[in-house]
């Protein structure tokens, strides 16, 4: 068994599962979970932490990823888990009555000071109920935090203020200090001439004068060592001799009085052991979920969602091998080509079949590595929305086990590993996954097949899902007898030689062999030797056959796509209709009796008929030619209703004053509060805006034009802003206070307020620190639909307030 995989403490403790890990490569993908831990224990925690074998846990860890995941984006910087170390063995030392150094108090200190910091950051049982419920009965002993730091220094020294017997040691040391620091300095004055050098020394802990050899009997002391060259005698004066023993006896009595507060220190840390080990799990704990939810992020990865029906499909979209996806971003390695497998609830064998290096085994370590991300609470690297039943554990039998040690051969160690699979299965208490990779190679091919189909009909009965490769043509038929298994092949293109690494559903697949061979200019004889006994035997009709899927597979794959293009087109020319209506009903409240009915006449007959023709696209049954046929008349009623208005043109009709008007110019509707003398001009009230307009320049809110006057219309607003068919004046509905708001409850509400506006937005954020302003503008220069984002004029609110311009 692999050396990583003794520190895993498996809940299943089942040889054949821990086998799986490490052909799954589960070591790997936790040594990248690992990199995005912030702590050294949040690493081991990664590397060595239990796969669970409970929904209820699984769930937790998912909701706790979400959450801290969410927390860690909203806050600025993100979450740090600077200051916290890791005291695990500290706090065991403590438990047996060991005593800490400074240093290891200090780190007690910071994490405490840490933790504080943590929990007002995250804290928050409103919004924040599974990560706050982490922080439940957990206590930052602030007590136990002044009593270290009023003790130890920063760095590491124990203070004077202690106690008073250390400070007074302290003391009396440091006046003996300066006591020979003055005699040293006064004999290195008389005795300058029979010096090596005037700098003290020290040697041994001792001060020394380096003295010239010849010059020995100048001094007497005692001699504690000579220079290479035996010129220079490093010697301790006799008169700093008695001062230097009394430094040395009061060192002793300090370095007993620090052992003794050390002690006292150390004892409250382990009278507050349950407490600090509860912190430093909590704080694991947290580090755990962010490094989940950081991978997760960094993998672009959604939630999957585990169901409890047994029954219950596999639905992943698109999923990309999260080992692959480091190799391509870190080791220059090749795009990552997903693969998408969608399971019935009846369906328990899948058989893969294809050519060697097409994919095969990356599909199967693809399969089992989603069920245990999902079960280890990741984010999946794929699309949509995952969902999955509950599988107790996953089961796998890749790669060659043959062994010269164990006298195994290649197929002899296929056979033990599956029968340790089975064993599992039988022990398991839920549903159980099995991945088997080339099953039935090694041995005679007609006896591994009939070994292979058992041997699959064994594990339809027993297991949840069976994923099998294979190149056995007789394993592509058991789907014909059984409706629980289904053929799925691997996708490869003769011409190039190279595989598409694309799962294709419902198809079994060649092993391109002499495509392959004729390619690579293999003799043309040999190749068409091969060619007539595959024809004798009958395989080359088998290949013809399954080539003939593969077109028609293409083929209805893409009228599939045909229509699901034009599916959407009806529904959206259905749902314009449907607003072309209801804008109409609603502007126009005095409509003529005659022009409404036409008109709903019009749209109901149109509606009735794309209804007929969504039905008809989503029948299973429609092919290309219903597609086309459908195609060609959704546009001619596209042509049709998008040329069709009712003009209502009267010669005679003029508005008159408390009439309700619309404003073509600017799209708006008003009431005429005046007319001219002579007619040709209008005073019309838009809001609070009063605007002049001529004749023309108007229709009723019906679409009736008055006579049009002989000269340009003009329209004449009392407003310092220009307008055009968008409406360019700052009122109360194009205006937004986001003041007081998060960034990211800013974005939410500016985005609500932009899909009911065509024209810009004045968007009030204040100055303040500036803050959400940036965070609005760099969200809003990666939208698409905007064009431009300005400062509004003094008037309208200067910096404090942005105008967001619409493409």
């Amino acid at each position: 068994m692999s050396s990583q995989y003794k520190g895993f403490q498996l809940s299943n403790n089942d040889s054949a599962f821990i086998e799986t890990l490490q052909l799954l490569e589960w070591d790997k993908l936790c040594e990248q979970l690992s990199s995005f831990a912030s702590t050294s224990q949040g690493r081991r925690k990664c590397l060595t932490c239990d796969i669970p074998n409970e929904l209820t846990i699984s769930r937790r860890y998912l909701d706790e990823t979400l959450e801290i995941g969410a927390i860690d984006s909203e806050e600025e910087g993100g979450i740090s888990f600077a200051g916290v170390h890791d005291i695990e063995q500290i706090l065991r030392r403590c438990s047996k009555g060991g005593v800490l150094s400074a240093f290891e108090l200090l780190e007690i200190v910071a994490t405490l000071r840490s933790a504080r910091r943590l929990r007002r950051q995250i804290e928050d049982p409103v919004k924040r109920p599974i990560i706050s419920k982490l922080f439940a009965n957990v206590s930052t002993l602030p007590e136990l935090q002044k009593l270290i730091q009023f003790g130890v220094e920063e760095g590491g020294r124990i203070a004077d203020r202690a106690s008073e017997k250390l400070d007074s040691l302290r003391r009396q040391v440091q006046a003996l200090r300066v006591k020979r620091k003055d005699t040293l300095k006064d004999l290195i004055r008389r005795l300058h001439s029979v010096l090596q050098d005037t700098v003290v020394a020290e040697r041994y802990e001792r001060p020394v004068l380096a003295l010239k050899a010849g010059a020995v009997d100048h001094l007497s002391g005692n001699i504690h060592d000579t220079s290479s060259s035996g010129n220079t005698v490093f010697i301790e004066p006799t008169l700093v001799i008695p001062l230097g023993n009394q430094i040395a006896k009061l060192e002793s009595k300090i370095y007993v009085e620090e052992q003794r507060l050390l002690a006292y220190w150390s004892s409250q840390v382990g009278i507050n052991l349950t407490p600090l080990n509860h912190l430093f799990q909590t704080l694991l704990k947290l580090d755990f979920a962010l490094a989940r939810a950081r991978y997760g992020h960094w993998l672009g990865g959604v939630a999957p969602k585990f169901e409890e029906e047994l029954d219950a499909p596999f639905l992943i979209q698109d999923f990309r091998h999260p080992l692959l996806v480091w190799q391509e971003r870190y080791q220059q390695g090749s795009q990552v080509v997903p693969i998408s497998f969608k399971v019935s609830s009846t369906l328990r064998v899948l058989a893969i079949t294809g050519p060697n290096t097409g994919g095969k085994t990356v599909t199967l370590k693809s399969i089992g590595l989603a069920i245990l991300m999902s079960k280890f609470g990741l984010l999946l690297p794929c699309l949509g929305e995952p969902s999955l039943p509950w599988c107790h554990q996953v089961l796998a039998d890749i790669g060659d086990e043959q062994s010269l040690e164990q006298n195994l051969s290649t197929f002899s160690g296929h056979i033990v590993r599956i029968t340790r699979i089975l064993t599992s299965i039988s022990n398991s208490p839920g549903p159980s996954v099995v991945l088997l990779d080339e099953l039935g190679a090694g041995t005679d091919p007609t006896e591994g097949t009939a070994l292979a189909t058992a041997l699959l009909m064994s594990l339809a009965d027993r297991a949840r899902l069976t994923v099998a490769t294979t190149h056995f043509g007789e394993l592509k038929a058991l789907k014909y007898n059984d409706c629980r298994f289904e053929n799925a092949s691997v996708g490869f293109d003769s011409e190039t030689i190279k595989p598409t690494y694309h799962l294709q559903w419902g198809i079994p697949g060649r092993s391109n062999a002499l495509a392959i061979a004729r390619r690579l200019q293999l003799d043309e004889i040999v190749i068409d030797k091969a060619q007539q006994l595959m024809q004798r035997d009958g395989i080359d009709s088998v290949n013809n056959v399954i080539e003939g899927l593969e077109e028609q597979r293409q083929r209805q794959q893409q009228a599939a796509e045909e229509a699901a293009s034009l599916l959407a087109r009806t529904e959206l020319l259905h749902e314009e209709l449907i607003s072309r209506w209801e804008k109409e009903c609603l502007q126009s409240e005095a409509f003529r009796e005659t022009g409404r009915k036409k008109l709903e006449s019009s749209i109901r007959r149109g509606q009735v008929e794309v209804r007929a023709l969504i039905r008809k696209l989503r029948d299973r049954s429609a092919d290309g030619e219903i597609a086309r046929r459908t195609g060609q008349r959704l546009r001619q009623m596209e042509s049709t209703y998008s040329q069709e208005v009712i003009k209502n043109h009267h010669e005679n009709w003029l508005p008159q004053k408390g009439d309700r008007v619309r404003v073509s110019s600017i799209g708006k509707s008003g009431e005429v509060v005046a007319v001219s003398e002579d007619g040709s001009l209008l005073t019309i009230m838009c809001g609070v805006f009063r605007s002049t307009v001529e004749l023309n320049a108007v229709e009723s809110l019906d679409g009736k034009k008055p006579n049009p006057p002989t000269k340009d219309s003009v329209v004449t607003i009392k407003s310092r802003f220009p307008l055009t068919n968008k409406s360019n004046i700052r009122t109360k509905k194009n205006t937004l206070d986001v003041r007081g708001l998060r960034v990211h409850e800013a974005e939410a509400a500016v985005e609500e307020k932009l899909r009911n506006l065509s024209g810009p937005l004045w968007v009030i954020h204040g100055i303040g620190t500036g803050r959400l302003k940036r965070g609005l503008l760099e969200w809003l220069n990666n939208l698409d639909y905007v064009e431009k984002v300005t400062s509004a004029d003094q008037t309208d609110g200067g910096a404090g307030c942005s105008v967001i311009w619409l493409k």
